[in-house]
């Protein structure tokens, strides 16, 4: 059995990992490479195999570093199967279709370019929206902890990860040569104790397991030390300084998530009643997604749920559909949150709205989420002065704050936490899913407490199982 990294490999984005035996071949996720135009040429040469000769693809989740080239795949020939949850399923629908839209009308945009300047950048389109629209087609949605049987070798499990809605940790048994191994991938492993969705699922055995290390090196800030943090930024922009509040996240789980805990805040009275617009058609459909599959909410979060159609005081919360729409929000100078997509500001309607607010002092622009190298948020959190949106150059007034106790990624804490509920350790442990020096400092960790064969592969690496 050969596996190989092909994205997500010292680094966070393009999660995608191929399984070979000499009767099967298939894919764990297909996620796309974002940041910059580095990542824009990657997408268009992702892999090192021919996709009509991938028999089925499992899934971990819909966040488009582990989706999001799933439309490419199947245009260019892969016509098997591909496997996921249920909610997963749902969410892909309004995901890749998103993406989609993006992707043409990046590309169509790109062409005008080249038009008025010969030399621009016109890359070649990555797929469309009736591509997508095919792929969703092979989908077959499952229920947690239900086996399904891809292919007469391999057996598999979906897990529930605790990331976001219908994330989960994928349980492998693949038959070679009448031996039978266990393979884990954890997807992306949630924070425990977080609103919204469930705990990650324990799992206690693996032959072979393949980790995410997006934190790995730190630790998140307690939730109470968040929220007060949230607070205190709000009340200043807001009442203080007569601004308003731009917060990039990512359509799906982290805009979920921040509703959740600003109504709790006002429904406790930490909070005056809030203006908050979500400018982000694929988050409101999201939404009413998360809302469809309840079932697979916490308790806490099933249980604000079903007030918040009696209690519509503790949020005047409206969702913009329309481009008019979310132009009319840059007419607003003051007492407004915004909530945008996309999470890492490189794409959607967000940059627009940075553009606008960047360059006022008296506004806040808040991250919440994972911001990969090379992307426009990247380039906030570490400080820039001057950024280039939408063509234009532009001066950084506004504050600008990161508030990572609400990432949907484990922390370091949470990792170990979870690789010691194994009773017995893997033969072997990659990490993945963590920028260069994240990944390897994990591995080592994982060595040095738990004993562990653990080691951090680098992209395109093959090994022998």
């Amino acid at each position: 059995m050969r596996l190989t990294f092909i994205g997500a490999a010292q680094e966070v984005t393009g999660s995608c990992f191929l399984v070979e035996t000499e009767h099967v071949r298939f894919l764990v996720d297909c996620g796309m490479f974002q940041g910059g135009r580095e990542a824009r040429a990657r997408n268009l040469h992702a892999w090192p195999f021919d996709p009509r000769q991938i028999d089925f693809v499992l899934l971990t989740h819909a966040h488009i570093d582990h989706s999001g080239l799933l439309p490419r795949l199947c245009a260019l020939g892969f016509s098997g199967p591909i496997f996921t949850t249920l909610a997963t399923a749902d969410l892909l629908s309004v995901m890749l279709l998103d993406s989609a839209f993006i992707q043409e009308n990046e590309w169509a945009r790109a062409q005008r370019r080249r038009v008025r300047q010969p030399r621009a950048d016109a890359s070649a389109l990555l797929y469309t929206v009736a591509q997508a629209e095919a792929c969703l087609l092979q989908l077959q949605g499952q229920p947690y902890d239900d086996e399904v049987q891809p292919h007469t070798s391999v057996r598999c499990r979906f897990r529930d990860a605790g990331h976001i809605l219908g994330s989960a940790i994928l349980e492998l048994w693949v038959t070679e040569q009448d031996q039978t191994r266990k393979l884990v991938f954890s997807g992306d492993l949630g924070q425990p104790g977080r609103p919204i969705v469930r705990d990650p699922s324990p799992i206690e055995s693996a032959d072979v397991l393949v980790v995410e290390s997006t934190y790995g090196n730190r630790l998140h800030r307690p939730l109470g030390d968040t929220t007060a943090e949230l607070i205190q930024v709000i009340e200043d922009t807001l009442r203080r300084r007569q601004g308003n509040i731009i917060i990039p996240a990512f359509a799906l789980g982290r805009t979920q998530e921040l509703l959740h805990l600003l109504i709790d805040l006002c429904r406790r009275g930490e909070l005056p009643r809030l203006q908050v617009f979500v400018d982000s058609p694929m988050a409101n459909r999201v939404t009413e997604l998360t809302w469809k599959h309840a079932e697979f909410l916490d308790a806490e979060s099933r249980a604000l749920l079903s007030l918040r159609h009696r209690y519509p005081q503790w949020l005047d919360l409206r969702f913009t559909r329309s481009v008019q729409e979310s132009m009319a929000l840059n007419r607003i100078k003051a007492g407004a949150i915004i909530i945008s997509a996309s999470g890492m500001c490189d794409a959607g309607r967000i940059q627009h709205h940075l553009r606008h607010h960047l360059g006022r002092p008296e506004c806040a622009i808040v991250i919440i989420g994972f911001q990969a190298e090379g992307t426009l948020g990247r380039r906030l959190v570490d400080g820039e002065q001057r950024v280039r949106i939408l063509g234009e150059d532009l001066r950084v007034r506004a504050s600008i704050h990161t508030i990572g106790g609400l990432s949907a990624h484990a922390d370091q804490a949470a990792l170990m936490a979870w690789l010691r509920q194994f009773k017995r350790p893997p033969r072997r442990s990659f990490v993945v899913h963590g920028e260069r020096d994240t990944a390897l400092g994990f591995a080592q960790q994982m060595v040095d407490e738990l004993g562990w064969s653990a080691e951090a592969p680098i992209s395109q690496a093959s090994v022998e199982l």
